[in-house]
C-alpha cells in the first residue's frame, strides 16, 4: 500500500435509519462523534471528531459491495442483507461480530383469515412477494414447498392484500405495520441484528487503526 493510501482516513460504510441511529452510541463509546446527521444533510461523506475516521452513507444493501472493494475498510450491516449475498460476494470480508443493533426477525405474513398452515405442506405451490429471495428460497424449500418469488422492494404488505402473492416474507420490529393492513406474522424465518464487517486487505494492511475501533465494538456490543 503506498504512502499516500496509509495516510487516508479509514473509511466507514453505513446505511441511513436505525442501523445509523443505534451506530452512534458504539461510535460514542469510541470517542467518535459525528456532527452530521444524514437525514438532513445532503453529504455522503461526513467527517467525524476522529481525523482518522470518515463515513460514507450509501443504501443498506450495498454497504457489503462498498467493504468487499475496499472503497470501505469497514461497514455495518444487517444480517438479513448479508444473506442475500453470495459466498463469493463476501469472499472479501470478515464478519468478526455481532453487533447486537437494530435487532428484528425475518417473518412469513399472510393476510389475516387466509389459512396458512393448510397452504404450507409437502409439494404445495405459493407465490411469495419479498426483496429477501435468497432467504425465502431457502426456508420454504427446506419444508418442501415450492414457491414462486415475486420481487418487490417496497410497500410489501400490499401484495397479499390485492391478490398479487400469497404471503411476502419481510422484517418485522414492532408488527405495527403488518397490523395496520390487516397481515400477521405465522412464521419466523431468521433472526436479524446488524454485523461489523471488515475489508481483509484493509485487516492486513491498516488493522493497527482498526483494531481500536474494533476493539470499542465488541465492548459496547456486549453492554
Amino acid at each position: 500500500m503506498s504512502p499516500a493510501s496509509q495516510s487516508k482516513p479509514l473509511t466507514l460504510a453505513l446505511s441511513k435509519g436505525r442501523i445509523f441511529d443505534e451506530t452512534m452510541p458504539l461510535l460514542a463509546a469510541a470517542g467518535v462523534q459525528v456532527s452530521e446527521n444524514p437525514e438532513t444533510s445532503r453529504k455522503l461523506i461526513l467527517p467525524t471528531s476522529n481525523p482518522d475516521l470518515q463515513l460514507i452513507i450509501v443504501r443498506a444493501s450495498d454497504v457489503p459491495t462498498y467493504v468487499q472493494y475496499g472503497a470501505a475498510d469497514f461497514g455495518i450491516a444487517g444480517k438479513d442483507v448479508l444473506n442475500e449475498h453470495t459466498a463469493q460476494e463476501l469472499g472479501g470480508l470478515y464478519q468478526p461480530i455481532d453487533l447486537n443493533i437494530a435487532q428484528c426477525r425475518l417473518c412469513v405474513a399472510v393476510r389475516e383469515g387466509f389459512d396458512y398452515e393448510a397452504a404450507v405442506h409437502q409439494g404445495s405451490r405459493l407465490r411469495i412477494a419479498t426483496k429477501y429471495v435468497q432467504a425465502a428460497r431457502e426456508h420454504f424449500a427446506r419444508k418442501g414447498v415450492y414457491v414462486d418469488i415475486i420481487k418487490l422492494y417496497g410497500s410489501m404488505e400490499l401484495a397479499p392484500l390485492v391478490g398479487l402473492a400469497d404471503a411476502i416474507v419481510d422484517l418485522v420490529s414492532t408488527g405495527n405495520t403488518l397490523k395496520a393492513n390487516h397481515l400477521v406474522a405465522v412464521e419466523d424465518v431468521a433472526y436479524i441484528s446488524s454485523r461489523l464487517i471488515i475489508n481483509q486487505a484493509s485487516l492486513k494492511t491498516r488493522g493497527q487503526r482498526l483494531q481500536p475501533f474494533i476493539d470499542a465494538f465488541a465492548r459496547a456490543s456486549t453492554t
